[in-house]
């Protein structure tokens, strides 16, 4: 058995908890709108098509904020094609996922939608095949109150109020050879510049995203970063972050260590932003959308290869995920709080069948992945103050990234209680963690659960929909607070 410690003090705080780090993000790629959020036959369907048992569960994973409608997709996409007389929008081909895109859901379908969902919709604009003058018409059709063409049109298509959308994406990954419409970072960062000062003089109070790396594996990655910044410093209020974790070769030691990854991406990009700012003498503080982020087995995807046809929202990317998978994804939720003077806002890609905690059946039922229960424990229970903590616990060799400790955790304290995340990434053996709380004035623990199972590898299927859920953990102490944390586990312990 594993031995480790921790402090909790409310004193060492890192920086509030922010709600918008608890976003996901809806694509029209594959499975996730068509048969995903939206179905008009479902038995659940309400009246705009949408699937009443996605609106609960989306509601249950506590969702902020929804990026749509890309990635990928955007770089190409027409948003004048998906708004109207649905029997009068275009069927067009998506380049990005070579699918045909039927435009049945568009930007008023996918605002209501949030509406119903309780969440913040979040919009990226194509500055791929587009650019400033597009941008400005979506921004006008969505936000302005009347009286333009634009906006009038919006309200005869049924939508009187403004959208309201405050947070916009300048384009999506254009560093990647991949993207329609791929630049280098000089051309992005003065069209991504122009755009941004334009659609300030609509409205000065947006926040806008700019483009970073796709990965901290591309080869242009910290400078893309520098290029872009040196453009729109004083444009934009974030920078993105793209990120994605596999097991790679049975390698379950490094899999579930990808945290350390996700820490050194955020630590090189506030690092390349602060210079940035300071060669520009700014006192302004760029902060990081990580507006992509999951475990996604994209080898599988790339093996696929490309279908002869151009199918309608055919199966792509629907990985089903195993106990090992959320433990990871556990991790990459704790560097996201851990980051949080930072990472002011992230989007967990995606929300339904594409990569996604929830799963659905066309016409049938819908369950929770595995992955789904991190982020809904996370969401749930992270409020005030992320506090700092250093866990003392033993380390492990790894073949990626060299030595990592066995546990990785962060804690949250709200003035009333406090939630401390943990994870054992010990692939064979328990770890007995012994929590400090002195500093809290004599709380006890009052809920453990633990995410695990025997078979590492073991999923949730539609037949077995709860084999992988949180349970309560049985092994607590209370004077001093320990709780034992099995192996290969994910791990809630609230105290107050």
């Amino acid at each position: 058995m594993h031995q480790a410690k921790l402090t909790l003090d409310p004193a060492f705080k890192v920086a509030p908890v922010h709600r918008r780090t608890f976003g996901t993000f809806v694509e029209h790629l594959g499975r996730c709108v068509y048969t995903g959020i939206y179905e008009p036959g479902h038995p659940t369907a309400d009246e705009d098509g949408f699937r009443r048992d996605v609106l609960d569960l989306t509601r249950e994973l506590g969702v902020s904020t929804v990026r749509y409608p890309g990635g990928n997709f955007v770089s190409g996409y027409r948003w004048e094609d998906g708004v109207g007389p649905v029997s009068e929008r275009p069927h067009r081909l998506d380049l990005a996922w070579h699918s045909t895109e039927t435009n049945e859901v568009g930007v008023d379908e996918f605002v209501r939608w949030c509406r119903r969902a309780g969440v913040e919709p979040m919009m990226a604009v194509n500055l791929g095949t587009r650019g400033i003058a597009e941008a400005l018409d979506l921004l006008e059709y969505c936000n302005h109150p009347s009286g333009t063409a634009l906006s009038d049109r919006r309200i005869a298509n049924g939508a009187k109020e403004p959208h309201g959308i405050k947070m916009w994406c300048l384009g999506n990954e254009l560093d990647g050879p991949w993207q329609t419409g791929h630049k280098t970072a000089r051309e992005y960062g003065r069209l991504a510049a122009e755009t941004a000062r334009a659609m300030r003089m609509v409205d000065p109070g947006l926040e806008l995203v700019a483009c970073g790396s796709s990965s901290s594996s591309m080869p242009t990655f910290g400078a893309w970063e520098a290029e872009v910044l040196e453009e729109t410093y004083e444009l934009v209020d974030h920078i993105s972050c793209h990120a994605y974790y596999q097991e790679k070769d049975g390698d379950l030691g490094s899999f579930l260590a990808c945290s350390t990854d996700m820490d050194y991406f955020i630590a090189s990009v506030v690092a390349t932003a602060d210079h940035v700012g300071a060669r520009l003498k700014s006192r302004k503080k760029i902060n990081i959308s990580f507006d992509e982020w999951n475990v996604w087995y994209q080898s599988r995807f790339h093996d696929t290869g490309t279908p002869e046809d151009w199918p309608v929202a055919p199966p792509l990317l629907e990985d089903q995920y195993h106990l090992a998978d959320a433990v990871a994804f556990g991790g990459l939720l704790i560097s996201l709080l851990r980051n949080s003077d930072r990472v002011t806002a992230a989007s967990l890609a995606q929300l339904v069948n594409v990569i996604a905690p929830i799963m659905t059946e066309p016409g049938g039922r819908a369950w929770r992945q595995t992955t789904f229960h991190p982020f809904a424990q996370a969401s749930r229970y992270a409020a005030g103050d992320v506090l700092r903590i250093e866990p003392v616990a033993p380390a492990y060799e790894t073949k990626v990234y060299g030595e990592v400790p066995l546990m990785d955790a962060v804690a949250t304290h709200d003035g009333q209680s406090t939630t401390l995340f943990a994870v054992n990434r010990s692939i064979d053996a328990p770890m007995s963690l012994e929590i400090d709380a002195r500093a809290l004035g004599g709380v006890r623990i009052v809920e453990a659960t633990t995410l695990t199972d025997a078979d590492v590898y073991a999923r949730n299927t539609a037949d077995d929909p709860a084999r992988i859920a949180p349970r309560p953990n049985p092994d607590v102490e209370h004077d001093p607070a320990r709780v034992l944390l099995p192996p290969v586990s994910w791990n809630v312990i609230r105290l107050g």
